[in-house]
């Protein structure tokens, strides 16, 4: 059961919101949840001032559509230099062995299941840079020009590999 709010914890929020404190920030100064805050001003006819609010949302949002595209680019960098591996010499190694030995080599080109690996990682990058264009008005050419590029590298690189192996059929 919780404890009933005092008529001196009601003052405390009251003199607070007069000091132009936002609600959240009366309920951690108070130890009042953020409901009763804003019932203890309510029924003393106060209201929060929501345009700082809607500004600071405004603002986040924002700042979170610039470090959606900052992030696209990133995921375009890496799934690029992913599939510049293709075609090119490919290292492999071991560790093991009863004597912990190291053993390595270089293929003349990826073996298969590194060009299924980096083919799949390089195809979920797509799949969720496409989310992204979908889901976000702001940058939207930015990520879309990421697509562009990771589908001609496709297009460029893929033109050998036979579809149906992975399950793809015309």
């Amino acid at each position: 059961m919780m404890a009933a709010i005092t008529d001196a914890q009601r003052d405390e929020v009251l003199r607070l919101h007069t000091q132009g404190l936002s609600r959240n920030a009366i309920a951690r100064e108070t130890g009042i949840s953020t409901g009763s805050v804003t019932r203890i001003c309510t029924a003393a006819g106060r209201a929060f001032d929501r345009a700082s609010t809607k500004d600071a949302t405004r603002a986040r949002a924002a700042d979170m559509a610039q470090a959606r595209t900052a992030l696209a680019w990133r995921l375009d960098e890496a799934a690029n230099n992913m599939l510049d591996m293709l075609g090119k010499p490919f290292v492999v190694f071991n560790f093991g062995g009863k004597d912990n030995t190291f053993n390595q080599a270089t293929l003349d080109t990826p073996p298969v299941e590194a060009v299924r690996t980096i083919i799949t990682s390089a195809a979920i990058v797509f799949d969720k840079l496409s989310r992204v264009v979908e889901s976000t008005p702001e940058g939207t050419g930015e990520a879309e020009s990421v697509l562009d590029r990771i589908e001609a590298e496709f297009d460029g690189e893929f033109t050998d590999v036979d579809d149906a192996e992975f399950g793809v059929t015309q």
